[in-house]
């Protein structure tokens, strides 16, 4: 977790440190204690308790089962749907990723571009998935998916080299593509053929295809991925069978003013 520097007069400290807690239930979703509070976002347990208790009072904290320790709350929801209505993007999108997803029966999604990461928006799924691999607000590395690729190709060479050298994300599955010199062409083949794909590097058994989605000037800002199961489909049957789809879509969302 990244923080300004001290000297920054513009930046508040302890602005920070309230989202620091916030943001502590990213990678422990169960309830917390005030001691696992203050050792995850290295502060003090005086600290610690002040934050929880100013974030209880707000209600983006709330008490776990039988008051024992504390959990994310219901009032975070609220800004989730502040920011999804605020995006003409998502607006636009929404229509057509469920006609995507009605056409192919399989998952449809949208990412938005993130600089080293993808985050899933939007997301309609088949009734075989995992529940948290369906939801919203999910960040997967940008280097290690289809989606991630399929922006970078749209992007010029040295901003390709600058993400790739950033990335410090580890591997999803043993079949994730982490050598830097294969993801530069797995990105210079999707900039060819109008499409990334990813086989099973974000989930074992999944495919992956994706294509990105442009502002009116021509800058990648999102992507359009359609996933399928390796016990349905082969690599090539699914890249033919839903590449024009996929590509279709992106191009009748792209270039629109406003997107962004």
């Amino acid at each position: 977790m990244t923080t300004a520097p001290r000297t920054d007069t513009l930046y508040i400290q302890s602005l920070a440190k309230g989202m620091r807690v916030l943001e502590c239930f990213a990678d422990h979703p169960s309830p917390l204690s005030l001691n696992d509070i203050a050792t995850f976002c290295d502060m003090d347990r005086s600290a610690a308790q002040r934050m929880a208790y100013t974030l209880v009072s707000l209600g983006y904290l709330e008490r776990g089962v039988n008051g024992r320790g504390f959990v994310l709350g219901k009032k975070i929801l609220e800004r989730t749907f502040d920011y999804l209505r605020s995006v003409p993007l998502l607006e636009r999108a929404t229509p057509l990723i469920v006609d995507v997803q009605k056409e192919s029966g399989e998952r449809v999604e949208l990412s938005l571009f993130d600089d080293l990461t993808i985050i899933f928006a939007l997301r309609r799924q088949t009734k075989r998935q995992t529940y948290t691999t369906t939801l919203i607000g999910r960040r997967l590395a940008t280097i290690h998916t289809a989606s991630g690729r399929a922006v970078m190709s749209h992007l010029p060479a040295e901003a390709v080299d600058d993400i790739i050298a950033r990335s410090t994300a580890t591997p999803l599955t043993s079949r994730t593509v982490t050598d830097p010199a294969r993801i530069r062409e797995l990105v210079a083949q999707a900039g060819a053929d109008g499409y990334a794909l990813a086989s099973e590097e974000s989930m074992l058994g999944e495919i992956n295809l994706a294509s990105a989605v442009l502002d009116h000037e021509g800058q990648p800002i999102a992507a359009i991925d359609i996933s399928g199961s390796l016990a349905d489909w082969t690599v090539e049957e699914f890249a033919k069978r839903f590449s024009p789809m996929l590509i279709g879509a992106t191009r009748a969302l792209s270039g629109k003013p406003g997107l962004s």
